[in-house]
């Protein structure tokens, strides 16, 4: 899922469905018509988003094409649907799985990071870093250390066992 501030995102049609896509992400498609590792483009975009500024086409945006690289090619969940009804002797069951193709997003009308007035890496990375907190010892070393060692190894004797289930009473054929 693209994030939702001021960075470059589109919106492409693959195998009739609309995928929002930034540069970067890696998502599954119906399957295309690729070797794993060769790279193709989409051609068909609906939206494009670079920082503030949204270009909407009607029904694509002529001359913006998503560059992409197949990773894999792969098959989707088993998915079935079975129709039963009692004592009519109708039992149908059908299912399958999808064949789909994972790819990675390489570019976006040849732009692989926003170009708007978006907020740059350099804005959100002059944030102070948070101060790492010292590490707290385990709370049985720390009462091992604290008290004597024979009342420390008295306290780990004195455990309880952990609890089982409660046996099942014999019957009277299993005694003999």
């Amino acid at each position: 899922m693209p994030k939702s501030d001021g960075s470059l995102s589109a919106v492409v049609v693959s195998g009739g469905k609309q995928y929002r896509v930034t540069p970067g992400d890696q998502i599954l498609v119906d399957r295309l018509d690729a070797e794993p590792g060769s790279s193709l483009k989409l051609g068909r975009v609906l939206l494009l988003r670079d920082g503030s500024d949204i270009k909407v086409g009607a029904p694509g945006i002529e001359g913006v094409d998503v560059e992409v690289k197949v990773l894999a090619h792969r098959r989707g969940p088993r998915i079935e649907s079975l129709r039963y009804k009692s004592k009519k002797r109708v039992r149908v069951h059908r299912g399958g799985r999808a064949d789909l193709t994972a790819i990675e997003i390489l570019s976006v009308g040849g732009l692989t990071e926003a170009t708007g007035t978006a907020k740059t890496k350099t804005e959100t990375e002059a944030k102070p870093a948070a101060r790492a907190k010292p590490a707290r010892k385990p709370a049985k070393v720390v009462a091992a250390e604290s008290e004597p060692a024979a009342v420390a190894e008295e306290t780990v004797k004195t455990a309880a066992p952990a609890k089982r289930a409660p046996a099942k009473p014999k019957t009277s054929k299993e005694t003999k």
